[in-house]
């Protein structure tokens, strides 16, 4: 990593371990940078709207499923190494026999991962991040953020970032046009997958940016429990009221 993006992980480590205490999508949100929080938002928002959205609409219109598949399945499984890094680091040696075979079958058998040929022998999709892992090992999410174009996060898992460029295969075997075209559409096949929750958001949400975190805090919290959080961290009073 260069000397800046050293210091910038140094920085969220140090907010990292000062927000080390867990809290639930129940708890307020640790948002004090709320305000240039919110300046991010809109920029992405209007960045989404001008560009994303309608390019994200026209790869749905005019791009074929099957092919709009294969490209999902082939990112799919070019992340699939991160999964099972962070399966390990996690602990999880079922989970992480299983990710491998799933990565070693798509690769061979699916063509480089374009055909999800482990779903149907039993191995499903599954992801892991860095940000999990710090949350399974304790780490409180920290402060809310919002990182420009890459959307909401927390400082918990904006550490996580700088790791994952060092086991992204895509950064790290591209480079020039390549590499961001093959961005590029990464970023779009993700966005077009996204526009039924973001056209439900723009239709019902009294303030997105709040139901935004909100999602995000909860989604994260399932995540870093496989879907399964414990009862619990939180009581019945907390969620419904008296």
């Amino acid at each position: 990593m260069s000397r800046i993006k050293k210091i910038a992980w140094v920085v969220l480590l140090t907010l990292l371990f000062a927000g080390c205490a867990v809290r639930t999508p129940y708890e307020d949100a640790n948002d004090p940078l709320e305000p240039v929080n919110r300046v991010i938002y809109r920029f992405n928002d209007g960045l989404d709207r001008m560009v994303l959205k309608p390019v994200a609409r026209g790869y749905q219109t005019y791009i074929p499923s099957t092919a709009r598949t294969g490209v999902r399945n082939f990112f799919n499984n070019l992340y699939e190494p991160l999964t099972i890094v962070n399966d390990v680091l996690q602990g999880k040696g079922h989970h992480t026999a299983g990710d491998t075979m799933r990565f070693g079958f798509n690769t061979i058998f699916g063509v480089l991962g374009l055909f999800d040929v482990a779903t149907g022998w039993g191995l499903e999709l599954r992801k892991e991040d860095f940000g999990q892992t710090f949350g399974v090992w304790g780490f409180g999410e920290g402060w809310y953020l919002v990182l420009p174009v890459l959307g909401p996060s927390t400082v918990r898992d904006a550490a996580g970032l700088p790791l994952e460029y060092q086991v992204d295969l895509l950064a790290r075997n591209t480079s020039g046009i390549t590499r961001y075209s093959a961005y590029s559409l990464l970023f779009i096949s993700r966005r077009a997958d996204l526009l039924s929750a973001s056209d439900t958001l723009d239709s019902g949400a009294v303030d997105p940016y709040l139901q935004v975190r909100e999602a995000y805090r909860q989604k994260r919290w399932y995540d870093i429990y496989d879907g399964n959080p414990p009862d619990d961290d939180f009581s019945d009073e907390e969620l419904f009221g008296d």
